[in-house]
């Protein structure tokens, strides 16, 4: 099995191919995640993402990007996370209809600037379905004993709304619920004072969720001095 990295230029990352589900499995009632075997397999970067592309029998089709969930391997297998989305073609079609046996047309790795090469300190920011992209930066660091690399925290509405829930907490992580929350903090959104802990100076900073979330998340890091420049974003949400 050949791989080619992800993260560069190559004719064929840009080729559809037919995935096909291995498995499913729900993270919390309107997330569920797909693990995909890949028939011309290439090793993607932690932060980038792949696009399906569903077409009906009269030739009509639609497509999303999802970013992938699973850490950086040789398995020729990947994992997107899928948030179902009110009124969502391609997200309702994930989550009501495919189970594991089927196929989903897919093109990717894509995407370099909200990669993370896994060798240089970051601080991920998530709220919602943002979380999913730095999920595999976490994965990938755990998995090479580099974790002290990540300070990560993740904004969820409450416990039954945080992905990846049995694995995400740790020493890395930490976790701020808006709406209900099981711990000592009082729920409520991102702080600076939940922020400021985390940054150490000079680090990559990756923002992931929705825009409001992204814009609110950006303006209370420069709050606590982290430049803009070393800002980067990934917006969340249905398209336009």
């Amino acid at each position: 099995m050949t791989l080619t990295p992800g993260g560069t230029t190559h004719r064929r990352t840009l080729r559809w191919q037919d995935a096909r589900v291995l498995a499913v499995r729900d993270e919390t009632p309107r997330a569920r995640t797909l693990r995909l075997a890949l028939p011309e397999p290439r090793r993607h970067v932690a932060g980038q993402h792949y696009v399906v592309r569903l077409t009906a029998p009269d030739g009509y089709t639609a497509q999303r990007s999802y970013s992938v969930a699973s850490a950086p391997d040789d398995t020729g297998e990947v994992e997107l996370t899928v948030e179902a989305l009110e009124d969502g073609e391609v997200s309702g079609y994930l989550h009501g209809v495919v189970e594991p046996g089927d196929e989903l047309e897919v093109r990717g790795p894509i995407g370099g600037y909200f990669a993370w090469a896994a060798d240089t300190p970051a601080l991920l920011v998530g709220g919602g379905s943002g979380v999913v992209p730095l999920m595999a930066m976490l994965r990938q660091a755990r998995r090479a004993g580099t974790g002290d690399l990540l300070r990560v925290v993740v904004s969820a509405r409450s416990p039954a709304d945080l992905y990846y829930a049995d694995e995400l907490p740790g020493p890395e992580t930490t976790v701020v619920y808006t709406r209900a929350s099981p711990g000592p903090r009082p729920p409520g959104r991102l702080t600076v004072a939940d922020l400021a802990p985390l940054v150490r100076g000079g680090e990559d900073v990756f923002v992931c969720g929705s825009p409001g979330f992204c814009d609110a998340a950006t303006d209370l890091l420069a709050e606590v001095g982290v430049p803009v420049e070393s800002i980067r974003t990934e917006r969340f949400g249905p398209s336009g």
